[in-house]
């Protein structure tokens, strides 16, 4: 049964009450959140257009929060039973499915992606969307997430990865994959920049 806070969500979805959400998620556990607030609409979109709507296949998404990055995904038209979403919080993810009716969204640890996925993915994934906190994790953890976001994904296919650090998530300089930054986005609490990573 949803908490009456996520009902209320559920039913009038105002952005306040995903940051009042989102803030009483970071508090309780701020290295798992990894953000204060949700993403910006502007850093969302921004995301969201790393994404080709034509190319076939799922389209996967780490850490969507509240959904702010999932609803651009859904505005660049991106169809939302192609979605998979995978949250680590069981709130978000009541929310999500109240949402996103025609996703499919996965509650577990998005750091083990290829074995969370095995099941349900049925062809290779179109694109990762990631809003995951890499830089609060060891870099041999972030290494494995981008193997295993290689091995689910059509070849050539993008990662996209927001950050508010100021060195890359995942380190530009790897053999086979191919690194690409955004320009700073100004209008998100704090500013953040995108990267884009293919396998060659």
């Amino acid at each position: 049964m949803p908490s009456p806070s996520i009902a209320r969500v559920a039913k009038k979805p105002l952005r306040l009450d995903d940051e009042l959400q989102f803030i009483r998620s970071w508090i309780d556990k701020p290295l798992r959140t990894g953000a204060v607030m949700p993403s910006s609409k502007a850093l969302a979109r921004a995301m969201a257009r790393a994404v080709d709507p034509q190319a076939p296949g799922p389209v996967i998404e780490l850490g969507p929060g509240t959904g702010p990055v999932t609803a651009a995904l859904v505005e660049r038209g991106i169809d939302p039973s192609r979605l998979v979403l995978v949250e680590f919080n069981p709130d978000f993810c009541r929310l999500l499915r109240t949402r996103y009716p025609t996703a499919t969204v996965i509650q577990g640890d998005a750091y083990r992606l290829r074995r969370l996925l095995e099941t349900t993915l049925k062809e290779p994934a179109a694109a990762i969307v990631s809003g995951l906190p890499l830089l609060t994790k060891p870099l041999r953890t972030r290494l494995r997430l981008l193997a295993d976001a290689v091995a689910v994904m059509k070849p050539g296919a993008p990662l996209v990865q927001f950050t508010y650090g100021v060195v890359p998530p995942i380190p530009k300089t790897l053999a086979g994959v191919s690194a690409e930054p955004s320009s700073l986005v100004w209008l998100n609490i704090p500013p953040a920049r995108i990267w884009v990573y293919r396998r060659r």
